[in-house]
């Protein structure tokens, strides 16, 4: 049995931060970022930045002090939404406002963070806040684990009774995948589909019936053992394994739409049997409908 590193657990004091700018799909974010805190009993931080472009002069301070209201409202708001995603739960919630880049902010603030949430787009214009390529740059430089959050945020009861789906590959880079996937199945008390998937349609021509035969069964192998120490450590989670010949962003894609939560490594172990390169955490995290995890962290 593989025996899994747990020393990337996160600091129970560290707080889920969730940055807000105004957008929709922003406060699609906090809303999910404010659920996941309830169930790790963790603190809800929420931030904004009102960032100016180089040369914001003396002259322009009506318009920075246009801002900085701005962003009041946008954390109140957010935190009402954010309140109104876990009604009756006592919800510990901080606000702060930054004059820094959000991405930056994000970056440093991901040293001591359980995790970095955002949306999957922003307002753009003047407040930059989250573009596309915030979220991208969360992704990956975040020192924890980053969640992306589209339109759907997954925090109704009928969303919420899906399963958590993870991508696995063998290595160690999944491991951290394996155990944010498996820890979020059992605080919401559904299971886990894990998928291994491989795929090099180069070689295709070249392998018989039983090469591939011999692949799946090796494959099969590498899957079993990644999962053996999990499923012994969350007996409440039920776990179905699905083994697919296939490129692991389709495989994972189609199968997320029965799913309330997406969770990949930053990156896989490359080669045949590449299963999450970032490329493909990149790709889904572009594409998934539901909120999306990618396992950042110090061993990334």
């Amino acid at each position: 049995m593989t025996e899994q590193n747990t020393s990337n657990t996160p600091d129970p004091e560290a707080p889920i931060i969730a940055a807000v700018d105004g957008s929709a799909v922003s406060y699609s974010a906090a809303a999910w970022a404010a659920a996941d805190a309830a169930l790790y009993g963790s603190r809800l931080h929420l931030i904004t930045s009102i960032a100016v472009p180089p040369g914001f002069g003396p002259a322009m301070m009506t318009e920075l002090d246009w801002l900085r209201v701005e962003g009041e409202r946008v954390l109140t708001e957010a935190e009402r939404i954010a309140r109104t995603a876990v009604p009756g739960d006592e919800l510990s919630i901080t606000k702060e406002i930054t004059a820094g880049h959000i991405v930056g902010e994000l970056v440093e603030r991901s040293r001591s963070a359980r995790m970095i949430v955002v949306g999957s787009r922003g307002l753009g214009a003047v407040r930059r806040g989250l573009l596309g390529s915030v979220g991208a740059a969360t992704i990956r430089h975040a020192h924890c684990p980053a969640a992306i959050v589209h339109s759907i945020s997954a925090t109704d009861p009928v969303l919420m009774a899906r399963p958590v789906v993870v991508g696995v590959d063998g290595s160690e880079n999944s491991m951290p995948a394996l155990r944010i996937a498996f820890e979020e199945a059992s605080r919401r008390k559904v299971g886990v589909i894990a998928v291994h998937s491989w795929s090099d349609m180069s070689a295709a021509l070249d392998i018989s019936v039983d090469g591939w035969k011999a692949i799946r069964v090796t494959e099969d192998a590498v899957f079993a053992e990644s999962m053996a120490g999990w499923t012994e450590r969350h007996p409440d989670v039920t776990v179905q394994r699905i083994l697919v010949q296939d490129h692991p962003t389709r495989a994972i894609l189609d199968i997320s739409d029965r799913a309330q939560l997406v969770v990949v490594g930053s990156h896989g172990r490359g080669g045949f049997t590449g299963m999450l390169i970032g490329s493909t955490s990149s790709a889904l995290a572009h594409s998934v409908e539901c909120p999306i995890i990618v396992a950042r962290g110090p061993g990334a």
